[in-house]
This record gives C-alpha cells, structure tokens and sequence, in this order.
C-alpha cells in the first residue's frame, strides 16, 4: 500500500510515522521548504524563536510513535517538567505565579485570592472527569462512524453526556465554582486554547485545565521545533519520503475515487491520500471538480493571532518561560474579536521566552519575547490599522505593567498576523484551530477525518476532528491512520 500525504504539519507528520508502521510507502509532499507547519522556527540576529505554539503538553502522545516504531524516545526527544505553569499579572498590579502541581495550585489560589482550596480541587475532579467521559469516544475515535457509538467506551459516553456540561458556557460555570472574579478569569483563559470564547463556548471545554495541571507542563530542551525535528528525523530513519517546495496543484479523483496527486507538474499515484491542510483550501484549491460541503463552506472560524516576535536587550527578572497578562475587561475583550472582529484596545498579551529555559536562544543579557494577543480571524479587515495600534497598546501596557519601556528594547522585530498565518500554513482565514468551538455542538460538526463522497481521501490537522493543538492533531492522526487501516484491508 501506497500513502501520500499533503503537509507536514505535525498532524501528518504523525500520521505518515503511524501508516508506516502499518506497513505503507508514504511519501510526504510540503510546499515550504521546511517541516513543521506551524510547529517551526526561525532565527534573527542572535535571537531564536519557536514561530507557533509555546505549550507542550501530553507528552505521552509524542512517546507513543517512538515506541510505536521500537525506539526508545529518551534517545531522540529529551524535555523536562516545569514546576510553575504560568507568571499572571493583572491591571491592579496584582500577581500570580502558578505552581504546576495541582495541590499547590489550590493553595496558593486560596493564600492569593482567598478562594477556597476546596472549590479549586472540586473544579479539577470535574475537569478530570469530562476528561475520562470525553477521551475514549470523543478524542479517540472517530465521531462520524456508527462502531464509535455502539462500543463499550461509546455508549458509556452517551449515557454520560449529562455530565458534560454542554448546555452551559465556561464562564457561567467557572462562576458557579469561584467567587473572586481574577480567578474566574484565569480559569476562562483555557477557552483561548482551541480559539474560543469562554462566554460563548460550553463548559465542556474545562476538560482542558485537567491537560495542564493533571499531566503537567513540559519544554523540550531544544525548543519546541524539536517536536518536529525529533518526528520528521524518526519518520526519515523508517522510510518515510518528505518532498520539500513541493506545493500540491491537485488530488486527482477518478470515479469519486482519490488516485494520488499533482505537484509541479508530476503525477504521483497513491492507495490513500491524506490531506494535512485545512480542510477549506483542500477543497476550494486541491479538489477542483469536487462539491464542498456546506458546513465546510460556511464555517465560522475559530480565533487567530496577532504575534511580535521581539530581540529584548535586557533580561526580566520577573517573568517565566509563559506569562500572562490580563485585560481589565475580559467579557469585552472577547466581544470585540468575535462580535466585532476587531482587537481591543485592551488586549490580554501572552509572552513566550524560552531563553528563561534555553539561554542560547537569545545573546547573553538579552531575552527572546514571542508576544502573542488573541485576535479574530482574518474577513478582510485593515490588519495594517489593526496591527500598529495593537502594537502601541501591548507596549503600553507592558511599558505600565513591568515599569520599564519597553520600545527602546526592541532591538529586533518580526511580525505574525491572520494573513501570513494563511499564506505560510493554508489555515482558512488564519485561523489557528479551524472551525470554532463557541457551540456546543461543535466537536459533532467539524469534518470528518475521512470523505464520505470520495474514497481513499482522509483529513488530519486541526481543522478536523477532534481539533487544534499538538495534542489533539496528534490523536487526529492516529484517528486517521486507523481509518486509513480500517478502508485498505
């Protein structure tokens, strides 16, 4: 059996590792000339940055294809566990450094905020319970094949679907929970993990607090490109092909059957074709007979990014590998990106500097800020209006903040918004986690990993079940390979 692969984003890279082991040829077509999708990197003057997510969580999924292919992963992929999770900082001056245990969490909650231990702990027994009802059905398997439904693990997940929280948002439940209101609002920030609002999305998605604290924060020692590196490095030693500057023109379908591909002008045929990106591009631009979906047409977006990636001539003292700090109006925050599709004028403004973790990312003296604000996705927006006020209004407030200005720093500057997203890595209107999750049926209605008109074509990434983020694009490819298994047989 033959696989070909569009995109090497860490889905498919993940997916090209598992069909391998099941025996197949998988050749792996990526149209940059570098792995990784968004899991990349790049270098400026001195200064190295991770060019996408800064959260490693879940590393057993990582583990899995190591050992899945024989190798030991302590040989090839080497991180380590962080005692503090995050540095919070809130307008009124206010602080709070999160140990990563949950124990330790709940006491300082209470020792900072007055909150009761108690009622944060009661919060993690339920977020580790929708995790243990959610896991075996929800993210292991696919959603649109009746055995999901009808397995042991399935119907346990159906009799449980009460417990889910579904039919209230993760702000009005978070509020059910805590009384401080910063503590309400450090629990909503885990909506921005798949591109959400936590006023509009189901409390279903306080499983993702439990991924955090219940399995622990982690950072690979060379980075978080390493992911990549280590996955495409194990895929090259066991066969797989990676064409690099190798843009797909078009999967070819005879007899609502996927035959193989087209890229710079050769023709390569394949058993199986499994797209990697988005699943609006490869539909509008790779499919070109081919109906697309309604759902997949008239999709809403999940939230983007708007990221400044800063060479700092100074080190900060007070700031840790993800810090965090808060707008003074959450709720409007959020009604602005996704009512308005605009930036606030008080954004909540993330910094990853993994040389607080790895020195040599930065010269010596100097840090390496990835400065990250939530923003909506792209609809045609003046993103140049939109980026140079936002840029004012997160240095003021980091200026205030920390009590330093921060633009004499600034030694160096590179600038990440929804249109480039969109051009470097195919996600439909640069959107990071695909479809939004502000609905609480919206896990039902991302598309499937497979296509229910054209045989042999299946989906991985993030804009497919069951979503966004390494973890989730990781199960997405094992979801996805088993379909590959299940149809080749």
């Amino acid at each position: 059996m033959k696989s070909i692969i569009i995109g090497s984003g860490i889905a498919g890279i993940a997916a090209a590792i598992r069909l391998k082991a099941k025996g197949h040829g998988v050749h792996v077509f990526e149209a940059n000339s570098y792995p990784g999708g968004k899991l990349s990197e790049f270098k400026n003057d001195g200064f190295r940055f991770d060019a996408g997510p800064s959260l490693f969580t879940m590393p057993q999924f990582v583990n899995e294809l190591f050992e899945l292919m024989g190798e030991n992963p302590k040989d090839f992929f080497e991180y380590e566990r962080l005692d503090t999770s995050c540095h919070y900082f809130f307008e009124d001056g206010s602080k709070f450094f999160a140990p990563s245990d949950i124990n330790d969490f709940a006491k300082m909650i209470n020792t900072h905020f007055g909150e009761d231990s108690q009622s944060v702990l009661r919060f993690f027994e339920k977020s580790k319970q929708l995790y243990e009802i959610t896991n075996p059905v929800f993210l292991e398997n696919s959603l649109h094949q009746l055995k999901t439904y009808t397995s042991k693990s399935g119907i346990k997940g159906i009799l449980n679907l009460w417990r889910l929280n579904m039919f209230t948002t993760m702000n009005a439940k978070n509020k059910q929970y805590f009384k401080n209101p910063k503590v309400v609002q450090l629990f909503n920030r885990f909506a921005t993990y798949n591109g959400s609002s936590p006023y509009i999305a189901p409390a279903t998605l306080n499983i993702i607090p439990y991924l955090e604290f219940g399995f622990g924060t982690f950072f690979p020692k060379k980075g978080m490109v390493d992911i990549t590196n280590a996955l495409v490095n194990l895929a090259k030693r066991k066969g797989v092909q990676f064409s690099l500057n190798s843009k797909v023109d078009e999967i070819i379908v005879e007899n609502k059957k996927a035959i193989g591909i087209k890229s710079n002008g050769e023709v390569y045929l394949a058993d199986a074709v499994i797209s990697n990106a988005d699943v609006y591009p490869s539909y509008k631009n790779l499919l070109h007979n081919e109906t697309m979906p309604s759902r997949v047409k008239h999709v809403n977006s999940s939230s983007s990014a708007l990221i400044f990636y800063w060479g700092i001539k100074k080190s900060f003292e007070q700031l840790h590998l993800h810090n965090v700090f808060f707008s003074n109006d959450y709720k409007k925050e959020f009604d602005t990106i996704f009512k308005e599709n605009a930036i606030d004028d008080d954004p909540t403004v993330y910094i990853n500097i993994t040389s607080k973790r790895k020195a040599d990312d930065a010269p010596e003296g100097c840090e390496n800020w990835f400065v990250m604000v939530n923003v909506p996705a792209n609809y045609g927006q003046n993103w140049a209006q939109l980026i140079e006020k936002a840029r004012q209004n997160i240095l003021t407030k980091l200026s205030r903040i920390l009590k330093t200005k921060i633009e004499p720093l600034i030694v160096n500057e590179e600038i990440l918004d929804p249109i480039k997203i969109e051009q470097k890595t195919s996600s439909f209107r640069g959107a990071l986690y695909g479809s939004s999750s502000n609905d609480m049926m919206a896990a039902f209605f991302r598309h499937a990993n497979f296509s229910s008109n054209i045989k042999n074509l299946y989906f991985c990434g993030g804009s497919v079940h069951p979503g966004g983020g390494i973890p989730l694009c990781l199960l997405g490819a094992k979801i996805t390979s088993e379909l590959v298994k299940d149809s080749t047989q």
